[in-house]
Order: C-alpha cells, then sequence, then structure tokens
C-alpha cells in the first residue's frame, strides 16, 4: 500500500465504517479503534503516505491480512483516521459556544482548537478535503462550530460561509508552518539562520534594483526583519483571523 497512489475510499464503505461500532472485536481480537489508533501514532511519526496495512500490522503484532476484515483499504482507513482525530476537539457540542466574548470568542476558541489538532497531526494536509466523508466526529465538529453562530443574524448560509472562512485561514496557516518545519528539519538550519545567511547575498542584489521595486524592497526587509524568517504562522494566523472576524462583526452590525 506504500509506494503508490492509494486507491480512493468507496464512500459507502467508509459511511459503513464511520458509523458503525469501533470497539466490537473480530476473531483476532483487534477492533478497528486499534487499526485506527496505529495508522494514526504511524502517520504522526512518518506521515500518511508512508502508512501501510503492514507497518500497522507489526505495530499491532499481527498478521497483515487480518487488518483486511477489518478495514478494505487505505483509502477507507484514510477517512476514519481524519475522523478520529478530531474526536476530542471539543469538550462537548456546547463547549464552543460556552466561551467568554460571544460569538467573536467562540471563533478564537474554535481557531485554537483547530490549529491545535493540525499542528499535532500535520499529516492532515495530506488528506484531500474537497469530498470528506462525513463521520460522527466531523459532523458533531461542524454542529459545535455553528451553534455560536446560530441566532446573531446571520443568515444560514452566511453562519456557513463564515466558519469556513475562518477555518480555511486555519488550514492555510498551518499548512505554511508544516512546511516551513518540514523545511528546517530537511535543511537543518533555523529560519533564522537561513534568514542570516541570505540577507547580506539578497541585499547585494536587490540594492543594484531597489528602483525598479521599491515596496518590495522595503516591506520584504521590515517583514523578514521582524520576522527573521519568510513568515510566522503563529502571527500570520492571529492577524489573519482578527480581520475576519472584525469583518464579520460588521456583517453582524449590518444585520442587527
Amino acid at each position: 500500500m506504500s509506494g503508490k497512489k492509494a486507491a480512493p475510499a468507496d464512500p459507502a464503505r467508509s459511511l459503513a465504517l464511520l458509523w458503525g461500532s469501533h470497539s466490537k472485536p473480530g476473531r483476532s481480537g483487534l477492533t478497528v479503534r486499534a487499526i485506527v489508533g496505529a495508522a494514526v501514532e504511524l502517520a504522526d511519526a512518518t506521515g500518511l503516505e508512508a502508512v501501510s496495512m503492514r507497518l500497522i500490522a507489526e505495530q499491532l503484532k499481527v498478521g497483515t491480512m487480518s487488518l483486511y476484515t477489518h478495514v478494505p483499504g487505505k483509502g477507507e482507513l484514510t477517512d476514519l483516521m481524519f475522523d478520529s482525530v478530531y474526536g476530542d476537539l471539543y469538550a462537548d457540542v456546547d463547549e464552543p459556544a460556552r466561551q467568554p466574548g460571544g460569538w467573536r470568542g467562540a471563533l478564537e476558541f474554535i481557531a485554537r482548537r483547530n490549529w491545535d489538532v493540525l499542528t499535532r497531526h500535520p499529516w492532515l494536509h495530506e488528506v484531500p478535503t474537497g469530498r470528506n466523508t462525513l463521520g460522527p466526529n466531523i459532523t458533531l465538529k461542524y454542529e459545535a462550530e455553528l451553534r455560536p453562530l446560530d441566532g446573531i443574524g446571520l443568515t444560514d448560509v452566511e453562519m456557513d460561509s463564515t466558519l469556513t472562512l475562518v477555518l480555511t485561514h486555519i488550514l492555510g496557516t498551518a499548512r505554511a508552518g508544516a512546511e516551513q518545519a518540514r523545511t528546517q528539519q530537511e535543511s537543518g538550519m533555523s529560519d533564522e539562520e537561513w534568514w542570516l545567511t541570505t540577507s547580506p547575498v539578497l541585499e547585494r542584489y536587490m540594492s543594484a534594483v531597489a528602483d525598479r521595486f521599491p515596496l518590495a524592497g522595503r516591506v520584504g526587509t521590515s517583514a523578514g526583519q521582524e520576522h527573521q524568517a519568510i513568515m510566522d504562522p503563529a502571527h500570520a494566523l492571529t492577524f489573519g483571523l482578527t480581520r475576519i472576524l472584525d469583518g464579520t462583526a460588521l456583517l453582524v452590525a449590518d444585520r442587527t
């Protein structure tokens, strides 16, 4: 299953697995929950691409073929993994709505929780999200994240669009942070070290064309000196989220 592109999940089989029992053991004593847990551990350590039924079986100390009686393939397994890591996102469905600060405080809380999950499980960025198979945890997540927006004057479509805007910002910023961390690891050089090495060379070339790119030179230098890197994911997260919430506040005020 590793070394080549996995077959896509069968939605019907994924839904049956997602909404079925994960704790019922088979003849070998295995459960879907145990298989998914081992797969998530492997993905956290090595990335999604490296996860295979063989490695999961080795971790669980069972035969590889015994896994297939529970999970038919990596596509369905990925759907189960994706749903699983969001299972403990919130204590209950109303936790976001209980946060201080009204809907704005709730969205800030939602953003932090999603950021934490994406940071703990960077392999989530490898999972296509265009057609997620809706499992129980993802469905509960959606319900919990919509509740703080209900009754503040937005239409249903505006509620969905506001939440999508926040989550898309978190996803994009977390992905950039994951790529930054991977680059640091592969190069053996921190962003600050890279900047200190690159900056003098870049300045030498930029000085010769400063009259052509005055804004690029000035703003790029200011940002690089501030972040000691191309970007600071934490700064980008906070800055963008604040602008999104400010815009949402204007929309809510207009509606009410």
